[in-house]
């Protein structure tokens, strides 16, 4: 049963994010960032739980975290256009990439990491979003 409730916890942590992006109007929202973050926590439970089973002689349980950075990262590229001489998709881009980082926190047990960065994510993404655009002249349009 914890399996199950770290994979809903991680959905809600990232779904949070997406929420965000959502509501500034981005493509990658609720459910993108919810299933990035749930997908990440879910290979590594199968990590933590399944690959010790197999007494593997060269076991090394970060392998499956550097598997995920590296195939969220090619997720993450697709996300970033550039038209018109103009670069949009970056930020939901990082934000796509923390959110993976969050559900491997989750998977990994770290709670309290994956709660604050959620929570710093949020920030980045309102706060610095406000000074960037309202506070700053000029302020960048991503």
């Amino acid at each position: 049963m914890e399996l199950f409730s770290l994979l809903v916890v991680a959905l809600i942590l990232g779904s949070t994010l997406g929420l965000e992006r959502s509501l500034a109007g981005k493509t990658a929202g609720v459910r993108t960032f919810g299933l990035v973050s749930m997908g990440s926590c879910l290979f590594i439970l199968i990590a933590r739980f399944v690959i010790p089973t197999f007494e593997a002689v060269n076991y090394d349980p970060l392998r499956m975290a550097a598997g995920v950075v590296m195939g969220i990262g090619f997720l993450c590229g697709g996300v970033i256009v550039f038209k018109d001489s103009t670069l949009t998709g970056l930020t939901t881009a990082a934000g796509l990439w923390v959110a993976a980082g969050i559900g491997m926190a989750v998977g990994y047990g770290l709670l309290p990491l994956a709660l604050f960065a959620t929570v710093a994510t949020l920030l980045v993404f309102t706060v610095f979003w406000f000074i960037e655009h309202k506070v700053i002249p000029n302020g960048k349009n991503e």
